[in-house]
C-alpha cells in the first residue's frame, strides 16, 4: 500500500488478493487468469543487471544499472509509487543513485511519477540526463491538458478506479489493475532522440534507439541495449491487444505504422536479442520466442487493418465490420493477442473512424437528434417510458443485454428519475461487465452501473498538473486558452495584449475578436491594449484564472498599459467540468 504525504492512499495492491481463489460466475475467466498474471507485486530480474518493478501502478518501472549508478525507464504516474519502486529496488540492489531517466513515450503513466526519482534541480545541473522520442513533451502535454478534462472524467469509468474490488466489482485493466492517484510530475528532457539507429551511453550503458511515431502514442520509440542484448519495446508489444482508440478517447492510432515498426524492430534486433520486455506486462526470453512474438502482435494488427479496410471498401459500416472479424485461429490461439484492454470490436470501429470519419455514409445519420431529443421521441413512439421498461424486462430475461442497454439508455435520457428504468439498466450494464472478457469494458459497464445506482463518482484523477502547465511552450498556453474561451459571451469583445517571455525573449500579440482568441508572433506598429511581461513558467499562474496583482507580481508578471484588460480575457475562460454526466443526460 502506498500513501501520499497526506494520508489517503494511492495505490493499494493488496485489494487484489481476492484473484487468488476460484474464477467466479461475476467474471471472464480469460480476464481473470490475466488479471492474476498482472497483479503480481514486486522486484523481478529482467537479465543480470536489468530489473523491472512491477504491481505499483498501471504501468511497469525499470532499472538498468550503470557504471555509477542506475537509469531508470519509465518512472509509473506517481511520484508516491515511483518513490516507492525505487525503494524496493534500493532494499535489494543497494542505494545506487539515478544516473539517467528514459521516457518510452508520452502517456502519463510513463512520466509522471518523474519526481520521485529525481529532482528538477538534478536535472538542471546536468547530473543527470532525461531522454525522450522526438515530440514528447508537446504530446504529453496536449493530451493531458486540450482535452485532458474529458479524458481523465472518461478514464475514471475506463480503469474503475473508484470500484469496489472483487469478484463483483473491479478486477484489473487488463494493461495493468488500475491507474494511481498520486502526485502527477513532469521534468521536461534534456536529450531528444530523432532517428532510428541514434546511439547514446548513458552512465557507461550502450542503447540504440528504434523510432516509431505515431504507434501506440504520437511520440514512442524502442530502443536496444547491445552489450545486454535486451529490447524495450515501449508499449507496442504487450501481452493484449491494444487500442487503437482508448475509451477514455485520444487520437486513432495508425495500426499499419505500428505493425511496420514490429517489422522493422525484428529486422533491427531480431537476431541477437535475448530478452524482450515491455512498459506492461512481463518479459519474453529466447531469442526465437521473442520473433514469435514480435511476429505475431505484428501480424494482429496489421490483419485488423487490412481486413477493416477490406470490407469498408465493400461498403460495410465500422458496426458491421466489427460483427463479422474474425481473427485467424495462429492469432486467437495465443493469450496475448486476446482483447483484454483494447478489443477487436473498438478497434476495427477505431480504423474505420480513421480513414471514414463519424459519418457512415447513410443521409439517415447525417442530421440525427442529439441524445436527449432523440430519446424523447424513440420512448413516445414505443408507447411511453413504463411501456419500453416493461419490454426491456422481457428482453433483459431473454439474454439480449445489449438491446435492452439501447433502449433503456433512451428511457433515461427522457426520463432521468424513472427509477425503475435506472435500476433494469444498471443490472444489464452489471451484467454486461460480468461477462466481458476486456479489462477496460467491465469497468466501464460496472462504472456506469454504479452512477445510475448512487450517482457521480467524479474525475478520480486529473492529469492538470502544475509540472503539466508549466510545460507548456507559449503557443500551446495560447492554443489552452483560446480553448476555453466561451464564445457567444465574447462575440462583442475585442482587445489586443503583448505577451514577452522574459526567459527566452519569445513575444506573441494575442487577438479576442469575434469570440476567437487568435496569436501572432509578428510585432505590430500599432500598440496592444495591455503588455504581459512575464518568465515562461509564469504561464501557469495566468492558466490558473488570477488577475490578482500581489500574486502576479510575486510570480515576476509585469503589466504595463490597460491593466483591466487581462481581466476582461480571463471573466470569459470557462472552468471544464470534470463531473459532467455521462450515463445520465447532462
Amino acid at each position: 500500500m502506498v500513501h501520499a504525504a497526506d494520508g489517503r492512499v494511492v495505490w493499494d495492491n493488496d485489494s487484489y488478493d481476492f484473484l487468488g481463489a476460484d474464477v467466479p460466475e461475476t467474471a471472464h475467466p480469460s480476464l481473470w487468469r490475466q488479471s492474476r498474471l498482472v497483479s503480481m507485486q514486486g522486484l523481478f530480474e529482467v537479465r543480470q543487471g536489468i530489473y523491472q518493478v512491477r504491481g505499483l501502478d498501471l504501468s511497469n518501472i525499470t532499472f538498468v544499472e550503470g557504471e555509477a549508478g542506475v537509469i531508470v525507464i519509465d518512472p509509473l504516474i506517481s511520484t508516491e509509487t515511483a518513490a516507492a519502486a525505487l525503494a524496493l529496488y534500493r532494499e535489494h540492489r543497494g542505494d545506487r543513485r539515478v544516473t539517467a531517466v528514459i521516457y518510452t513515450h508520452s502517456h502519463i503513466d510513463h512520466f509522471g511519477g518523474v519526481k520521485g526519482v529525481i529532482t528538477q534541480e538534478e536535472v538542471d545541473s546536468g547530473a543527470v540526463p532525461v531522454v525522450a522520442p522526438a515530440g514528447f513533451v508537446e504530446h504529453a502535454v496536449a493530451e493531458n491538458v486540450y482535452a485532458g478534462t474529458a479524458m481523465s472524467r472518461r478514464a475514471g469509468y475506463m480503469y474503475g478506479a473508484t470500484l469496489e474490488r472483487g469478484p463483483a466489482g473491479q478486477v484489473g485493466a487488463g494493461l495493468g489493475q488500475t491507474t494511481s492517484t498520486g502526485s502527477v510530475t513532469l521534468i521536461e528532457p534534456t536529450l531528444e532522440i530523432t532517428t532510428t539507429g541514434q546511439e547514446e551511453v548513458l552512465d557507461g550503458v550502450r542503447i540504440v534507439f528504434q523510432m516509431a511515431p505515431g504507434s501506440e502514442a504520437p511520440a514512442e520509440m524502442h530502443f536496444y541495449f547491445p552489450d545486454l542484448r535486451a529490447l524495450c519495446l515501449a508499449e507496442n508489444a504487450t501481452h493484449t491487444l491494444h487500442n487503437l482508440l482508448t475509451l477514455r478517447g485520444a487520437l486513432v492510432r495508425d495500426p499499419r505504422a505500428w505493425a511496420g515498426y514490429l517489422t522493422e524492430v525484428i529486422d533491427l534486433f531480431g537476431d541477437e536479442a535475448e530478452v524482450a520486455f515491455a512498459s506492461h506486462h512481463w518479459p519474453t526470453w529466447g531469442t526465437d520466442r521473442i520473433v514469435e512474438f514480435l511476429s505475431l502482435q505484428r501480424d494482429l494488427y496489421a490483419y485488423l487493418h487490412d481486413q477493416t479496410l477490406r470490407m469498408l471498401n465493400k461498403g460495410l459500416v465500422g458496426s458491421e465490420i466489427a460483427e463479422q472479424m474474425e481473427l485467424p485461429p495462429a492469432l486467437e490461439a495465443a493469450w496475448h493477442t486476446h482483447g483484454y484492454y483494447g478489443s477487436v470490436s473498438h478497434n476495427v470501429k477505431a480504423i474505420y473512424q480513421r480513414y471514414m470519419g463519424w459519418y457512415d455514409g447513410n443521409p439517415a445519420h447525417l442530421w440525427q437528434h442529439p441524445p436527449v431529443e432523440a430519446a424523447v421521441r424513440y420512448v413516445g413512439f414505443m408507447g411511453g417510458a413504463d411501456a419500453v421498461v416493461a419490454k426491456a424486462r422481457a428482453s433483459y430475461d431473454a439474454g439480449d443485454l445489449r438491446w435492452v442497454a439501447e433502449v433503456l439508455s433512451h428511457v433515461v435520457f427522457a426520463e432521468p428519475a424513472h427509477a425503475e428504468a435506472r435500476a433494469l439498466l444498471a443490472d444489464t450494464f452489471e451484467q454486461l461487465g460480468f461477462g466481458s472478457e476486456n479489462g477496460t469494458w467491465r469497468s466501464v459497464y460496472l462504472s456506469g452501473a454504479t452512477e445510475l445506482r448512487h450517482g457521480s463518482f467524479g474525475t478520480p484523477a486529473g492529469t492538470g498538473s502544475e509540472d503539466m502547465m508549466a510545460a507548456l511552450t507559449p503557443e500551446m498556453f495560447f492554443d489552452a486558452l483560446a480553448i476555453r474561451v466561451d464564445g457567444p459571451r465574447a462575440w462583442d469583445e475585442r482587445l489586443t495584449i503583448d505577451v514577452r517571455i522574459t526567459d527566452t525573449g519569445a513575444y506573441h500579440r494575442l487577438l479576442l475578436a469575434n469570440g476567437v482568441l487568435t496569436y501572432s508572433p509578428k510585432e505590430r506598429p500599432e500598440p496592444a491594449d495591455a503588455t504581459i511581461r512575464l518568465p515562461r513558467r509564469a504561464l501557469a499562474l495566468l492558466a490558473s484564472g488570477t488577475a490578482d496583482p500581489g500574486a502576479l507580481a510575486a510570480a515576476g508578471v509585469e503589466i504595463t498599459g490597460d491593466a483591466s484588460v487581462l481581466a476582461r480575457l480571463l471573466a470569459l475562460l470557462e472552468e471544464p467540468d470534470p463531473d459532467f454526466a455521462i450515463v445520465t443526460p447532462s
